[in-house]
């Protein structure tokens, strides 16, 4: 028996198995790798889904942190400190927030979107409309927004008030701001779902109903946010403002962090003083990871390093000509290969032999989220080896 093989039969024997039997146990990374208790190296290009902006082991975010922890690791939200304060007025600079935002820190993307659900509440109108497609996490309030079926239907009763309507369906979404509707939640490109992007005005049209009926438009940028696009955040390809939005992944590079950020007075008014808090949330080692992944990013340019080896990328997987490859979605390092079929999830497995890290977002589409720092050379690798990839993954399939 493998050592793998060994701790992950200790693995099933003590953890609650919501996630199944893993496929690997990953022992340490360096950049865009990582490797398993066996010894065997894997080009990282899931990077935690999205969340290892900096890949693993980056030497600035080790150095903030080992300092860090030296100095304070968490204090009661009764009190504050400089890495808390310096991260709320960082974001609120990247997101061009006007005069009077805020942000609320927390501790994942899900607990965000619970704060973004209260501050909807606060409209007085409880009416939430959600996309279908839409993944938001799995609290309860959270999974009442959430389409998935398999992931609602064993704890309904839900929130209520909740209706979906068809993604980049503007249509479909007038008719649903009805006069109780206090907020529409949505991602301005659905992860979950497939990494599907929505057309170019989309976001704008939203932007327009929401605010003809005084509705908040409150963007996940769970995925999208921190530079994952190309942009600090997606919406900002779009040239509107939301009222709030929600970030996680990439901001803390692996420390858990999340954070709500409301945009002007009116919005952030909302939640008055004791109607909402955390315990861990924006404690100084979760502040200090996200105030140097923002200063790396900016640094090192890695905006543009996203959009120009996404798109290289994407590119490149097109001139393949697979007949297995029907498309390439996304925008910068958030990506998916459509599949003529439901075999992705062979196909993750397939890159996986070949030492790839990709996962099967949904059964036909194979998604990337790598580190922000990978080279162009480094995805080529895999690019090259795609084709063998698929062929082996279709002889499987046949």
């Amino acid at each position: 028996m493998s050592e793998t093989d060994g701790l992950l039969d200790r693995y099933e024997g003590s953890l609650l198995g919501v996630f199944g039997r893993p496929t690997l146990v990953l022992e340490h990374g360096d950049g865009c790798w990582v490797w398993d208790v066996d010894g065997v190296p894997y080009l990282d290009l899931l990077g935690g889904i999205a969340v290892n902006a900096l890949g693993h082991n980056h030497p600035d975010l080790v150095a903030a942190l080992s300092a860090q922890v030296a100095r304070q690791i968490h204090i009661s939200n009764f009190f504050t400190s400089r890495p808390q304060i310096a991260l709320a007025e960082r974001l609120m600079n990247l997101a061009g927030a006007p005069d009077g935002s805020r942000v609320f820190f927390t501790n994942s993307g899900t607990e965000a979107l619970e704060a973004a659900i209260k501050l909807a509440r606060r409209t007085g109108r409880p009416g939430i409309v959600a996309m279908d497609g839409a993944f938001h996490g799995r609290s309860t309030g959270a999974l009442a927004l959430t389409a998935k079926p398999a992931y609602r239907e064993p704890f309904e009763p839900l929130l209520p008030g909740v209706r979906r309507v068809p993604y980049a369906d503007l249509p479909a979404l007038e008719r649903a701001l009805t006069p109780d509707v206090g907020a529409v939640v949505l991602e301005p490109i659905q992860g979950e779902a497939g990494v599907i992007v929505p057309p170019a005005d989309y976001l704008r049209g939203v932007r327009e109903l929401t605010a003809d009926r005084g509705v908040l438009m409150i963007l996940d940028e769970v995925q999208t946010g921190i530079g994952r696009t190309g942009r600090w955040f997606a919406f900002q390809d779009s040239g509107i403002r939301p009222d709030a939005m929600t970030l996680a992944k990439g901001l803390g590079g692996g420390i858990p962090i999340g954070a709500l950020v409301t945009f002007g007075g009116a919005v952030s008014g909302l939640l008055a003083p004791g109607m909402h808090g955390s315990t861990f949330g924006g404690n100084p080692l979760a502040a200090t990871a996200g105030l140097t992944i923002l200063d790396v990013i900016a640094r090192d340019d890695l905006l543009a390093n996203a959009r120009r080896v996404g798109d290289g990328f994407a590119d490149a997987v097109r001139a393949l000509g697979h007949p297995l490859v029907t498309e390439v979605r996304g925008r910068g390092l958030l990506r998916a290969i459509g599949l003529a079929g439901d075999f992705a999830a062979k196909a993750a497995a397939s890159a996986r032999e070949a030492g790839f890290l990709v996962n099967a977002v949904t059964p036909n589409a194979l998604r990337i989220a790598p580190p922000l720092i990978i080279s162009a050379k480094k995805i080529a690798a895999f690019v090259d080896a795609l084709g063998d990839i698929l062929d082996a993954t279709a002889s499987e399939h046949s």
